[in-house]
């Protein structure tokens, strides 16, 4: 059985096109499944569709939580709450097309034990969206090595890989760096993505940039590494500017007024001030850790059982 995993926010429009649509591809394709939606705080009525899909198709499964937790707590909801012997991460607006499901599954079949679908083309999206984008997966790939170019949540898992991810014990995640770092036998299907279903995206730009801000600082530590540097490079600059200095000095021809020193103690105190904020930023990503909260309460289930001895957002 394949458990297709499908975060949901606001995205009361979509729930039964979707169950409806997934459900339809893969009962043609003669594969049995279970649908898990979840509800992430939705504002609307997501969870109602996803109780009515659920009435409509047993195959339906709903996980609702207590307050709005983000994608990635969602993501980590609905490996956990998977039953079926792989997992299939998609979007709820049918971005991610879901007639590719029974390929994917039949590489699963064949022997892969991740098939990751990368996208071929990124769709409408603006030039800085585009251009944000490629300098985040760039940077990503170069602090931690792992080649994020084109990747997407929409992916399958197979049970040894669900149950790895669910092991780990971090509250700050990154799904799709995860998936990667974890290893495993690792196949690869383009897709183009689609236009949303219905609805509007629930991602501005602020919202995109907090998201790519939080990920690098909690999957790399290159921020730090990039303090290090700027760090050198004026040490170097002050070291050639002491020495011209003192040449100047001894030549009597000092240097006369203070704007160059003005400057470079506005340059430096800043450079110092950023430091600082990336250092307190890991701090409070360090502090965030170590109070242990769960990534996700869930205040309601259907067609699910809460896991015996297990509270919930564990």
């Amino acid at each position: 059985m394949v458990s297709v995993i499908i975060p949901a926010y606001n995205e009361h429009e979509n729930i039964r096109r979707t169950a409806s649509v997934i459900g339809g591809i893969l009962s043609d394709a003669h594969i049995a499944y279970e649908l898990v939606f979840v509800d992430d705080g939705s504002k609307d009525d997501t969870w109602s569709e996803i109780c009515e899909a659920n009435a409509a198709d047993e195959n339906v499964r709903g996980v609702r939580f207590s307050r709005n937790f983000g994608k990635e707590g969602a993501i980590f909801a609905g490996l956990s709450a998977a039953a079926g012997d792989c997992a299939v991460l998609i979007d709820c607006d049918l971005q991610h097309p879901p007639e590719l499901i029974p390929k994917m599954y039949s590489m699963w079949e064949s022997g892969a034990e991740v098939v990751e679908a990368v996208k071929s083309s990124r769709g409408r999206e603006s030039l800085l969206y585009k251009l944000f984008a490629k300098s985040f997966y760039k940077m990503m790939k170069s602090s931690s090595g792992i080649d994020l170019d084109g990747a997407s949540d929409f992916k399958l898992l197979d049970r040894k890989v669900v149950d790895a991810l669910n092991e780990m014990p971090e509250r700050m995640t990154f799904f799709r760096a995860l998936s990667s770092w974890v290893g495993f036998h690792t196949e690869r299907i383009e897709f183009d993505v689609k236009p949303r279903a219905a609805g509007s995206t629930k991602w501005s730009f602020r919202k995109l940039f907090r998201y790519a801000l939080n990920n690098i600082t909690s999957f790399t530590n290159l921020p730090i590494h990039l303090i290090t540097l700027v760090g050198v490079i004026f040490g170097i600059f002050a070291l050639i500017l002491g020495i011209h200095t003192l040449v100047n000095y001894f030549c009597g021809n000092a240097a006369e007024g203070f704007s160059t020193v003005i400057l470079l103690i506005l340059i430096v105190g800043a450079c110092v001030l950023v430091g600082i904020g990336v250092i307190g930023f890991y701090l409070s990503k360090i502090y965030e850790e170590i109070k242990h909260r769960p990534r996700y309460i869930v205040s309601e289930r259907i067609g699910i059982e809460r896991p015996s001895g297990k509270a919930d957002g564990k």
